[in-house]
């Protein structure tokens, strides 16, 4: 998922811990509008496929946002991450409607049309700049093909903001986002171009694509996601270009030490998408 910190560097909380912290901030930030567009062109998805589910929390802020009886599956290669989702999942929909939901492990780089039969809504987060061009339109042509809707939310754009400024902001948010666009076991990830081109992919394939700005505003509130995400952030920066070791730890001292202080504000671009067919 995106804006995920390298779990291997110090300071870095583990995955689940790292879900947890930014569950708020990724609440506050989706595109509300484009749910209720959703409601209205779809108005009751009833089986739901959410994509990179992680611990649930897409179906925790959806789910109470819509109509009609749901049935969620959750998939995710990792199984340990499905672990966590218990019973923390809503059982009521917006019009008291029963919820229910089930865990899958699948990978998504290889989702079909199969994988889809009987599903009316696909979800993802923070999840397509961790794809390829060819897997983005896999899922845009699978998605389209058995007339399902797709409400996919924060991917990042490359923008991130901090305030107040340093001269080593922009090499850091340089290397960062090159690391986003390596190329890991022979696949070319996207990065911050992954929502572009989802868009492109969805309405290429005849969907009807509606996008909407959704950045993080991170702040004195958010103290511990500020800095799990600064040690993410430039940990993957350096791993990208050695050359910012020699100033890495001063650099995430100082802004570390900011963020405690509450004098540090964090905005970290994302961009949500709604396709419906």
């Amino acid at each position: 998922m995106s804006d995920r910190p390298d779990h291997a560097a110090p300071g870095a909380p583990a995955a689940a811990d790292w879900l947890a912290l930014r569950e708020g901030a990724d609440a506050e930030a989706r595109a509300v509008d484009l749910v209720e567009e959703l409601r209205a062109g779809h108005p009751a998805p009833g089986r739901i496929l959410d994509l990179g589910a992680g611990t649930g929390s897409m179906a925790r802020w959806l789910a109470p946002k819509l109509g009609g009886p749901q049935h969620w599956v959750l998939a995710d290669r990792d199984a340990a991450l499905l672990g966590h989702v218990a019973d923390t999942l809503p059982n009521v929909a917006r019009d008291g409607s029963p919820v229910t939901a089930e865990t899958r492990e699948l990978d998504v780089t290889t989702l079909t049309a199969g994988d889809l039969a009987g599903v009316g809504l696909v979800t993802a987060s923070a999840l397509l700049d961790v794809l390829t061009a060819a897997e983005i339109d896999a899922i845009a042509a699978a998605c389209v093909g058995a007339g399902c809707a797709a409400l996919l939310t924060l991917s990042v754009v490359g923008s991130v903001r901090i305030d107040p400024g340093e001269p080593r902001d922009v090499a850091m948010a340089t290397a960062f986002d090159a690391h986003q666009q390596r190329t890991v076991d022979g696949r070319a990830l996207l990065g911050p171009h992954a929502a572009a081109l989802a868009e492109e992919a969805f309405a290429r394939h005849g969907a009807v694509v509606r996008s909407r700005a959704s950045p993080w505003h991170l702040g004195l509130d958010d103290v511990d996601l500020v800095q799990a995400w600064l040690h993410g952030w430039v940990a993957a920066a350096v791993a990208q270009d050695p050359d910012l070791a020699r100033h890495a730890d001063a650099y995430l001292e100082r802004r570390l030490e900011a963020a405690e202080q509450g004098r540090l504000r964090v905005t970290v671009g994302h961009l949500d998408l709604l396709a419906l067919p």
